[in-house]
């Protein structure tokens, strides 16, 4: 051999992790490399020039003689995986050795094929004996034949402690990519120290170490070479044997993985597709043909998305189109079509099967879930039908709810028409009501939004102003037979009116149904509802007895709002008469007022003011608020407005006036009223006065000169809580303003009293100049800036007083 020929036979003794060895034709072990040796846990000069049954356990020597005898029998190669118990021994730390170095077995790594040997790291490489002091590195191995610090100490002739070791089983590789290579020497007593991979083997008591051995099944792939000479005669069997146990255990691992998925995809009844990466065919998929009838042709051009239902197929092939390109979970429901032309629902979920970072392939599971869907549609209709009647009860609760908040006509109205078309569908609504001769129907218009610019909208009747109960309409006869009407299409509608409605709701010309109820009270009719749809539509008997019941909830709620515009009228009324037609004219003290009374429909409260001129020619000005709503309100408004004149005429001193009010309410109100007044005297002439607060809201003052503020006087106890009362002296200079108001100002629902003042003040220092100056323009400005934003829950009054600059 050459150089390069014997360095390559050299390594591969040496340094290959797999056993190699060469058998001649009488079965005898001619040459061995280190790893075959130290899987064995023997030394390569063991094995030189013996048959396995001298050197190896009996179950080894056997397998390899049985091998050996076939190939050379048979003169072909032989590929076997054998089982074998070896020996491991496990080590205990290592102590420091003897030249300062620490002697630190590196253990072997299960996941990593090159981390299966142990060595001793003291600055040689495993596999190599120490050499000598002064002595040359890297001297032959035993299977060279040459001698070795292996070979030294690998037994005598007769066995000795290598034969003992070998024939009693001795430590294995832990892992098949171990470099089975060999560090010892001589012990002085001709006993052995082996490393193997995994462990250390023990040929006999090693001073300082202390290992505990275990058995351990490991598996060996041999491959049996018949070897040749040139002349073709048989000259033996080459042995390669390499351990595999972890490869054959991952594989196991990954066999039992692929039987466990099958046996669980086959028990849930799942059918099972595979796309490329890019969502095409790539493997064939017998169980979805089964149920699809596909050949294996069209399955191949299709797939699976060849079989989806047409009405399906675009959103599935988007969400999958999706789910490819983003590598994203693919999940969804679809029908396909069967082999038998019908459809049934599968639930599919595909997933990504990742390699690194590469998508290699999609797997689909699809479930059939036709009986689910079958059984949820059962469940829905028998629930529909269940339901209907509590659906029913729950819509007249709501729709009883909704009408007991309307306050007016109009809202009732709106509320129908909400009802209407929700609850039954309807898309036209209309109430009618009787005029006061019984004669007539007037049509109510629902109340519509603030910012509603089209009166018209759909479910908004548009009609004559009034019907007469003797024409032959939905809703007259409806009245006068006191019982529903209804006409399920034009046809019916003709024969029992014995015309069309054209002309009466002119806009509804493509109404094909309609459904007139009477609204009953105290049995006697009040007007009529009546609904319409644009289609034929047949009422059935639930949804007779529902109608029947909401126009009886509509007639209570018409009666109660009738009866609130009655009153809330009447207390409006009343109310503005008790405010002063007009102010003051004063050459020297300008003055406004508004009142603005609470959101429409709400009912009005006991807000007031007054200003009038007293005997001796000064002004007296009052602002109050009387607790509670409506026509009470009102009248205990007129009460105080009235006696506060009738004390002021008689002593106009602030605190004598607002003394005998506490003692007019102690005499003559409940102790439940509440009641508050700020009251002034002033001199139109010089701007002095006198000024008493009785709980009421501080005045706000307003100067050019310093800024804008509320009065910060003790306002005092409301009238009807006795209590000494105090007056406080003031004047108003020129350019000045003092404006008086009601809470409602200043509070409502969403703004408390102390927020409400600091806005106060802060939109009068924004107002200008010429807005300040004038007491109409800076009331109005006042008003619309505390009421932007928020809705008007209470009245409103604001008084101003501004003393103008004097004329030159």
């Amino acid at each position: 051999m050459d150089a390069s020929d014997s360095a390559l036979y050299a390594t591969l003794m040496r340094e290959a992790p797999a056993g190699f060895a060469f058998f001649d034709t009488g079965q005898r072990c001619r040459r061995a490399n280190d790893a075959l040796a130290s899987l064995f846990g023997v030394a390569p000069g063991d094995l030189a020039g013996r048959r396995p049954a001298e050197v190896l356990p009996e179950d080894v020597a056997t397998a390899f003689e049985a091998a050996l005898r076939k190939v050379l029998a048979e003169d072909q190669p032989l590929e076997v995986d054998l089982t074998v118990l070896l020996r491991v021994e496990d080590v205990p730390p290592p102590a420091e050795s003897g030249d300062g170095t620490s002697a630190v077995p590196r253990q072997a790594d299960p996941a990593d094929p090159g981390s299966g040997q142990t060595s001793l790291e003291t600055g040689q490489t495993a596999g190599q004996a120490v050499p000598p002091p002064g002595g040359p590195a890297g001297s032959p191995s035993a299977a060279d034949g040459g001698s070795s610090a292996s070979g030294a100490g690998s037994g005598s002739p007769d066995g000795g402690s290598g034969g003992s070791g070998s024939s009693g089983g001795s430590a294995v590789a832990a892992n098949a990519g171990a470099p089975g290579r060999n560090a010892g020497a001589g012990t002085a007593n001709g006993e052995r120290e082996e490393t193997a991979a995994g462990g250390r083997v023990l040929g006999g008591d090693t001073p300082g170490v202390h290992g505990t051995e275990s058995l351990e099944e490991r598996t060996l792939a041999c491959t049996w070479l018949p070897s040749h000479a040139a002349d073709g005669k048989l000259l033996g069997v080459v042995l390669t044997a390499l351990d595999v146990t972890e490869r054959r255990r991952a594989e196991e691992v990954i066999r039992r993985k692929e039987q466990r998925y099958r046996s669980l995809v086959e028990a849930s009844s799942q059918v099972v597709w595979v796309a490329s990466p890019s969502g095409g065919v790539i493997d064939d998929a017998p169980e979805w043909r089964s149920i699809t009838g596909q050949t294996p042709g069209d399955y191949a051009v299709g797939g699976w998305l060849a079989v989806v239902h047409p009405e399906d197929r675009p959103r599935i092939e988007a969400i999958w189109r999706e789910s490819v390109e983003d590598n994203r979970v693919f999940e969804t429901g679809y029908r396909i079509r069967t082999k038998s032309g019908t459809y049934r629902h599968f639930d599919v979920r595909a997933v990504p099967i990742w390699q690194g970072d590469t998508v290699i392939e999609w797997v689909g599971a699809n479930t059939d879930v036709t009986g689910q869907r079958e059984a949820e549609e059962m469940r829905g209709r028998l629930t529909e039908q269940l339901s209907a009647a509590a659906l029913r009860t729950a819509r007249l609760q709501q729709a009883t709810s909704m009408l007991a908040e309307a306050l007016t006509v109009s809202q009732v109205v709106q509320v129908i028409t909400e009802v209407g078309r929700s609850a039954i569908g309807a898309d036209y609504s209309a109430v009618a009501l009787l005029d006061d001769d019984k004669l007539r129907l007037s049509i109510v218009a629902p109340s519509a939004p603030v910012d509603a610019p089209d009166r018209d909208a759909p479910g908004r009747p548009t009609s004559r102003d009034d019907i007469k109960v003797s024409d032959q309409t939905v809703m007259s006869v409806a009245v006068r037979e006191s019982r529903p009407f209804l006409a399920e299409h034009p046809d019916s509608l003709r024969l029992q009116l014995g015309r069309d409605e054209t002309g009466l709701f002119t806009q509804h010309t493509e109404e094909r149904a309609w459904v007139g109820l009477p609204l009953l009270a105290a049995g006697a009719p009040i007007g009529a509802l009546r609904f319409s749809f644009t289609r034929p539509r047949e009422i059935t008997e639930e949804e007779r007895v529902f109608l029947e019941a909401l126009a009886g909830q509509c007639a209570l709620a018409v009666e109660r709002a009738l009866l609130f515009e009655r009153e809330h009228k009447t207390a409006e009324e009343l109310q503005r008469s008790l405010l002063p037609s007009d102010l003051p004219q004063l050459p020297g003290m300008q003055l406004a007022a508004r009142y603005n009374p609470a959101t429409r429909h709400v009912q009005v409260g006991g807000d007031w003011y007054d200003v009038f001129r007293l005997p001796d020619d000064r002004l007296a000005v009052a602002v109050g608020d009387v607790m509670g709503k409506g026509v009470l309100a009102a009248a205990g408004m007129g009460r105080v407005r009235n006696a506060l004149r009738a004390l002021a005429l008689n002593d106009p001193r602030p605190a004598a006036v607002l003394a005998g009010l506490d003692r007019l309410f102690s005499a003559t109100e409940d102790e439940e009223q509440f009641t508050t007044v700020a009251y002034a005297v002033i001199d139109p002439e010089t701007g002095r006065g006198a000024f008493s607060n009785a709980g009421h809201p501080p005045p706000l003052l307003i100067s050019p000169d310093t800024p804008a503020r509320v009065s910060n006087l003790e306002p005092g106890t409301p009238l009807g809580w006795p209590s000494q009362r105090q007056q406080t002296s003031f004047s108003i200079e020129t350019s000045n303003t003092v404006v008086f108001y009601s809470d409602g100002l200043v509070e409502n629902r969403r703004r408390g009293v102390d927020a409400g003042l600091e806005e106060l003040v802060s939109h009068a220092a924004d107002a200008p100049p010429e807005v300040v100056g004038d007491p109409e323009r800076l009331v109005d400005f006042l008003v619309d800036r505390m009421l932007a934003g928020y809705e008007q829950v209470d009245d409103v009054t604001v008084l101003a007083l501004h003393v103008p600059p004097k004329s030159a």
